[in-house]
């Protein structure tokens, strides 16, 4: 039953907040809202696996901590299928984790739990974080919420079509190559990746360990804020975790433009339409715009594809039916291995284990995986140099907006390409945000489009502050 006090749609972490300050609903009324839509819309767009069965008790608790100084507290929030909630099933939306029950907290969790986040369930994503669609899931494929036919993004589609369906007022998700960013984009919400290490990834299962970063995605710039300033921090338990010490903001920061980088074939006309017609916004919001050179991040898309499947390969060493997770008996313990993983692990996964086993094998070491790592610092030196010249450079997001369900499972040359502009952050370990921006229509559906701006390490500030500016939140 939907509560008249509640408006899904302009509720805000910001705006809930100073309502359960007010008093103009309860924690237990606002998760139950959430819970109704949950229960309305999720049998179509499957955004979650499961929707915890104690989320109103948790809410009764977390009404007791409401309080001016306590931002989260009665917020609710669903997961990515890939972070620890102790007690909990977490899966990675694969058949090889069917049934594991979290021994321990990701320090996210930890955190958000000490400020009164109520958790909703957990969510649908490609397995293992391989993906961009969605459609990896070993429990089928989350649909966009403006256009069923359509897939959400990936890997953690689940995370930004739950917000999109008022499924929830906040989400968690990862993002290792642009798992966040695109899908915001696709489903039209704001996904922001931090710079590396900035937010612990204890208790994230590991995809691609120097590229993975727990990220949120929301309604607004000011939420994703609010999460991260939550999150952040170093970790004793995870030591690539820092404590970043956040860049000055200038008063106007200057906008880079990789122009080179956007004259690649496969890129939607109406992308690039709205990409210009951003730019011009920025422009009349009194923002400098310079073109920058980028040399080498055309080669990004190829050094990714070579350093995360490699490093995915050795994360995913360990699900081998003894430590974790399902087995198949075999005849013996080899045979138990490769009958476990070959019946435990999708196609994407397989095909990315193999890659990355053959790039890190004897003979093959150096001629990929180490050029890779060489290429990749040359990027990172590419971005240095643009960022003494400019504060955010801004692309798209994605080449294209949603596309149909099954329309690339089958070729996943396409469906890599749809990383291009979000791969780099990752390389290089900035921050990067993913907004709204505009809109193609197509038979009959209004399909979200999204710009990304990145600026440098610990540069999160100018990204809030020019997004901000260009969503018009800072009126």
């Amino acid at each position: 039953m939907a509560n008249s006090k509640i408006n899904l749609d302009t509720l805000t972490i910001e705006s809930a907040h100073e309502a359960l300050l007010r008093g103009d609903f309860t924690a237990v009324e606002l998760a139950q809202c959430y819970l109704d839509e949950i229960a309305l819309k999720n049998k179509e767009v499957n955004a979650y696996l499961e929707v915890f069965d104690d989320v109103l008790e948790q809410a009764r608790k977390a009404q007791t901590l409401v309080s001016s100084q306590n931002m989260l507290a009665g917020i609710p929030i669903a997961i990515k299928d890939n972070i620890l909630i102790k007690g909990r099933r977490v899966g990675s939306a694969s058949k090889i984790l069917e049934g594991y029950i979290a021994s321990y907290d990701a320090t996210v969790i930890e955190k958000l739990r000490d400020a009164g986040v109520v958790f909703l369930g957990r969510l649908n994503m490609d397995e293992f974080a391989m993906g961009g669609s969605t459609e990896n899931s070993a429990y089928g494929p989350t649909r966009n919420p403006h256009d069923l036919s359509r897939v959400a993004g990936g890997s953690s589609g689940g995370s930004a079509a739950a917000v999109a369906m008022n499924g929830a007022l906040a989400t968690l998700g990862s993002d290792t190559g642009g798992s966040v960013r695109q899908p915001a984009s696709y489903c039209g919400v704001v996904g922001l990746k931090p710079t590396y290490g900035a937010i612990s990834r204890h208790g994230l299962m590991a995809m691609g360990s120097s590229l993975d970063i727990v990220s949120p995605i929301t309604k607004t710039v000011r939420d994703a804020e609010i999460l991260f300033t939550a999150m952040k921090g170093k970790d004793i338990y995870d030591s690539t975790s820092i404590n970043i010490v956040p860049v000055a903001v200038p008063k106007k920061p200057i906008i880079g433009v990789p122009r080179s980088f956007l004259t690649g074939d496969g890129i939607d006309a109406t992308v690039l339409s709205v990409f210009e017609e951003s730019i011009t916004r920025l422009k009349k919001l009194g923002y400098e715009v310079r073109d920058v050179e980028l040399p080498n991040i055309k080669y990004s898309l190829a050094v990714y594809y070579v350093i995360m499947p490699a490093e995915a390969s050795t994360n995913l060493s360990r699900f081998d039916g003894v430590k974790y997770g399902a087995k198949v008996e075999g005849k013996d313990l080899a045979e138990d291995y490769f009958l476990t993983r070959a019946g435990g692990f999708g196609r994407e996964v397989r095909r990315r284990i193999m890659l990355g086993t053959y790039v890190l094998s004897s003979g093959y070491y150096d001629a990929y995986y180490n050029k890779a790592n060489i290429v990749r610092e040359l990027i990172k030196a590419d971005f240095a140099k643009a960022f003494q010249s400019v504060d955010v450079i801004v692309t798209p997001t994605a080449p294209s907006p949603a596309f149909k369900v099954g329309e690339k499972i089958s070729d996943p040359v396409s469906m890599y390409l749809e990383d291009i502009f979000t791969v780099p952050a990752n390389l290089v370990g900035i921050p990067a945000i993913a907004i709204p921006a505009g809109e193609k229509e197509v038979e009959g559906k209004k399909l979200p489009i999204g710009i990304q701006l990145s600026a440098t390490h610990g540069a999160e500030d100018a990204l809030f502050k020019v997004s901000r500016d260009f969503l018009g939140e800072n009126k």
